[in-house]
């Protein structure tokens, strides 16, 4: 009787141990974390957060990573080797320079969203300026460094169409991304600045001013793509799909972005 206690307490303690070193092999997921990095514009900080939620949930093995930045800056970093399995950019010439440079494919590419230039002021400005053509009036002005950040490039643009350029230029404070001219305007360290309409509605601190004439600049496209030989191209293309999808458009559309006409 005693013989027949032993196995009996013998098998439990096997069977057991087989449950104990079975359970993990059960749970266990079929693919394991990926971490992707993204480098994007500035001004898509607000949005790609949101989309960055929205895509974790679906994607629960991927991790998104951003570098925001100037897209110029981003483009030369991406350029000497950075890390990058995905750029997007505030600029089609800083972008088109990576598919020239044989870094992004063509064929692995989109015009992603549109956005529009405008003119803002601190919220309780005494200076009186209601359209580009006043900024004359302005002692202290701030916009992105054109070599690096777009919106500054395309404000350059906007003043000369006006013929403003040589009575402000004097009068200009550069800031490394379209984010810090933000920040210069709601901290009263300048009288105006020129962001984004995507920038200008996440403050309260400022107010628009005035909105630029699409003629009066380049087009603002942010144009997305897959970085050649990255490290995950699968992750990759998944989350450049749902960059595309009308549900990442809903969210681009609630920070101000524009959908682009369909080709």
């Amino acid at each position: 009787m005693r013989k027949q206690s032993l196995l009996f307490l013998l098998l439990l303690l096997i069977i057991s141990g087989c449950s104990t070193t079975d359970s993990p092999q059960t749970h266990k997921s079929d693919e394991e974390m990926v971490e992707l990095t993204i480098s994007a514009a500035a001004s898509l900080q607000d949005a790609l957060s949101d989309i960055k939620a929205a895509f974790e949930k679906d994607y629960p093995h991927v991790s998104i990573n951003y570098n925001f930045g100037g897209s110029g800056a981003l483009q030369q970093q991406i350029a000497h080797g950075a890390p990058v399995d995905l750029f997007i950019s505030a600029s089609k010439e800083n972008f088109n320079q990576l598919i020239q440079d044989g870094i992004i494919k063509r064929t692995q590419s989109v015009d992603l969203v549109g956005n529009e230039l405008v003119l803002i002021i601190p919220k309780d400005s005494s200076v009186r300026i209601s359209k580009f053509a006043e900024l004359p009036k302005a002692d202290k002005i701030s916009i992105g460094i054109p070599e690096s950040v777009p919106v500054g490039q395309y404000a350059i643009e906007t003043f000369k169409q006006l013929h403003i350029w040589p009575d402000i230029k004097g009068k200009v404070i550069y800031a490394k991304d379209v984010r810090q001219v933000l920040t210069y305007v709601e901290t009263q360290n300048v009288d105006a600045g020129i962001v984004y309409t995507t920038d200008a509605m996440v403050s309260r601190k400022v107010k628009i001013a005035a909105t630029a004439k699409e003629r009066t600049h380049t087009p603002i496209i942010y144009p997305a793509g897959i970085i050649k030989n990255n490290s995950h191209p699968k992750e990759a293309l998944e989350f450049f799909e749902f960059l595309n999808t009308d549900a990442s458009m809903k969210i681009f559309e609630k920070y101000g972005f524009k959908r682009l006409p369909s080709l």
